[in-house]
This record gives C-alpha cells, sequence and structure tokens, in this order.
C-alpha cells in the first residue's frame, strides 16, 4: 500500500498569478453598468465599455482604457456627471486618477473641465493635476491648485 502527501504552501496572491503574465489584466469585464446604493437609493452609477482587472498586483487597480461615465446622486436624487477618456480607481488608496478630456457637470449645471484630477474618495473631492477650467452657468474663469469638495455621497468602487 503507498499513500502520498502533498502540501500546498502558496499565498492566494501567487496560485492567482499562475498563467497571468506580470503586465496582464487578471480579468476582463465589457460593457459596465456598477451602481452603488446606500439604504436602498443609488448613489452613484459607472458606466464603461471596457475594464481590465489588476486585483492581483501588489497595488491593486482597476484600469478603464475606454473612458468612464460616473454619474454621482445626492441626498435629494440629483445628478453630478463625471465623464473622463481614461480612468484608473486604486483599492488601497481610494483614489480615481481622471485622465483626458476630464469634465464634471454638476446638478445645478457648473461646468468643471480639465487635463487630469484624481478624485479622493475617502475626502470626496477633486484634486486638480494640470490646468483646471471652471464654468459657471453665467462666468468663466481659470482657477489653479485648488482642491474641490462636493457635498454628494462617497461611494467606493
Amino acid at each position: 500500500m503507498h499513500g502520498y502527501v502533498f502540501s500546498c504552501n502558496n499565498s492566494l496572491k501567487e496560485v492567482q498569478k499562475i498563467g497571468v503574465s506580470e503586465n496582464e489584466p487578471i480579468g476582463v469585464a465589457e460593457n459596465i453598468n456598477l451602481k452603488h446604493t446606500d439604504s436602498g437609493r443609488v448613489t452613484a452609477n459607472l458606466i464603461s465599455t471596457k475594464m481590465l482587472d489588476y486585483s492581483n498586483r501588489d497595488f491593486p487597480y482597476n484600469e478603464f482604457v475606454d473612458g468612464l461615465t460616473l454619474y454621482l446622486y445626492d441626498d435629494k436624487n440629483q445628478k453630478s456627471t463625471i465623464v473622463a477618456d481614461y480612468a484608473i480607481i486604486y483599492a488601497e488608496t481610494d483614489l480615481i486618477d481622471l485622465q483626458g478630456n476630464v469634465v464634471i457637470t454638476t446638478q445645478d449645471g457648473n461646468i468643471l473641465k480639465s487635463d487630469q484630477l484624481f478624485y479622493d474618495q475617502k475626502r470626496n473631492g477633486y484634486l486638480p493635476i494640470m490646468r483646471l477650467h471652471f464654468k459657471p452657468k453665467r462666468t468663466l474663469f481659470m482657477v489653479t491648485d485648488l482642491t474641490l469638495t462636493l457635498n454628494s455621497p462617497k461611494p467606493k468602487y
């Protein structure tokens, strides 16, 4: 009678990397329509045609190579819209890096444009990296080195 005993010492992260090149995503999702709810009410809606999942990395993130549209709803269900050509959501820091033709339209019609913004989900604020244009309904002016805070829910992706 013969017996064999096998042991596996690999961590879950090591097992997840099997068969996946270090430069490749662990998953790809297409035509995403993700809704975040709080107490049964939709507080955010993320829409994108393609998401690359790099959650198997030491510093996990999701990449939106075709851009995204993010709708944020306040307590009165009024919608603000964020659109960007490209985005990365970093899981550990709760930062969203929005790049390329970033446009934020608030529920009251104000428009903010930038080449790149970081959205800090913990602080519910925007950190401009490049030139920032803010267009209220009646005037146009340029602001630099500004952190904006919105009065909206803090959805976490």
